[in-house]
């Protein structure tokens, strides 16, 4: 089983997945992700999936599922890296992958996030 590398900078973790993902290691994945918001009460998630070939409906779903554990844990989600064929699949097979936001690579990724926490920090300010 290959294990995503989770690490925290500032508000954010970063998560790169290192190869392509078996149902298994995807699930692990979201797991270890969720245990690290709740662990470190991080803001954001930066999802790398630069080297992610091919995608099905099972993984598919469980970015979606990330996404959503993730705002319930009161963070962000951005998905970054997705190769073309991959943004073709996720299409084609109608996934429309609802709350996750998505940039070309890690370093836009963050400023998205940085965006995001600004928006909402703003809103709850604004309502105080």
């Amino acid at each position: 089983m290959a294990r995503v590398p989770i690490i925290r900078i500032g508000q954010v973790l970063i998560a790169t997945v290192q190869e392509d993902l078996r149902d298994r290691d995807a699930t692990a994945l979201q797991e270890d992700l969720i245990g690290e918001l709740e662990r470190s009460g991080a803001r954001g998630v930066v999802l790398d999936l630069s080297v992610v070939d091919t995608v099905d409906s099972f993984l598919g779903r469980l970015l979606n599922d990330i996404a959503l554990g993730s705002r319930l844990m009161g963070a962000h989600t951005v998905v970054v890296g997705i190769q073309p064929a991959v943004a073709v699949t996720l299409v084609e097979l109608g996934l429309p992958l609802e709350g996750v936001h998505t940039a070309l690579n890690a370093a836009k990724g963050r400023d998205v996030l940085r965006g995001l926490i600004r928006a909402e920090d703003a809103r709850v300010g604004a309502s105080h």
